[in-house]
């Protein structure tokens, strides 16, 4: 990765821009129920079509500086490998060092949708990436696939993973829904050009303030692995919001963000990387340069 010498990088401002652009043309939604600690009702703030965030990677890793996220930052490092590996348990997910999953997978929560507590379900992200099932009877796995269409025909247009299963993630009369969270995010596009790539996230659903910067971090590192698996370099790194919302209970909180100024965005490099995508962990990746404002804590989160 050949990123520009701090000194040289210029402050970020998309992630704070997609805050303030909720804010200013999103719609109010109707109250919504949300299993928080204390089970209250939340409306939301919802933008369709907001401005896509689109990295340079020469300018720095896509993690906010607004607020202090160094603490857990490899968390969402761990959760995309473990579901590139086809990880959908509670248990599998910890093996990779992504522990927030508990509130999801409850007893109440998979027992609704006939599933074993602690099981996200076939639904999710894991068995759609690794064990996408085939009108043939047997499963794809995407990412082998994708890193092997991109090594024999680099310049195809196809380069495409997706999260949804769709007969697993339907709702309605005499249908059971066998996912206890629909995939949020992991619709993925790769572009390659002069053997520079392109990863395109397009997120289905973003709670912009307490999801979304978890989001930038694991995409960005997968857009190092891959390139680093192709052969290639790391060019740009671009995310797209379907619903990008902010939740009423975060609004004192997003108003102390957005009257932060952004900083220039960190390093994150690879350390001893693998050759093959379904061998990198969370530790292959070291972060430095980051100088970020302090750490906001205890913003909600919907379960």
């Amino acid at each position: 990765m050949n990123y520009r010498p701090c000194s040289e990088r210029e402050p970020n401002y998309q992630y704070q821009n997609l805050l303030r652009e909720i804010l200013e043309r999103g719609t109010h939604e109707e109250k919504t129920q949300l299993v928080n600690k204390k089970d209250e009702q939340v409306g939301a703030i919802s933008l369709f079509g907001s401005q896509p965030m689109v990295f340079n990677l020469e300018n720095g890793f896509p993690m906010i500086t607004e607020r202090d996220v160094s603490s857990f930052w490899k968390g969402p490092i761990g959760e995309i490998f473990a579901f590139i590996n086809g990880a959908h348990t509670q248990k599998q997910l910890e093996k990779f060092g992504c522990y927030w999953w508990k509130a999801w997978v409850t007893e109440k929560k998979c027992s609704k949708r006939g599933l074993e507590t602690g099981d996200l379900g076939p639904g999710s992200y894991g068995p759609a990436f690794h064990d996408f099932p085939t009108a043939e009877g047997n499963t794809f796995n995407q990412f082998k696939h994708l890193i092997e269409q991109i090594r024999e025909f680099p310049h195809l247009r196809t380069h495409l993973i997706t999260p949804f299963i769709p007969q697993y993630i339907v709702r309605g009369k005499c249908k059971t829904q066998k996912v206890v969270v629909v995939p949020c995010h992991g619709f993925i596009h790769v572009r390659i050009i002069q053997k520079k790539l392109t990863l395109t996230m397009v997120q289905r659903s973003g709670d912009v303030p307490i999801g979304v910067p978890s989001n930038m971090i694991q995409y960005g590192a997968l857009t190092l692995a891959l390139a680093r698996v192709t052969g290639c370099k790391p060019h740009q790194y671009v995310h797209t919001i379907l619903d990008a919302h902010i939740y009423e209970d975060q609004l004192p909180l997003v108003e102390k963000i957005i009257r932060r100024n952004p900083r220039t965005l960190p390093t994150v490099s690879l350390n001893d990387p693998p050759d093959n995508i379904f061998a990198f962990r969370k530790e292959h990746f070291i972060l430095s340069d980051y100088y970020p404002h302090p750490a906001i804590p205890n913003i909600p989160v919907a379960v």
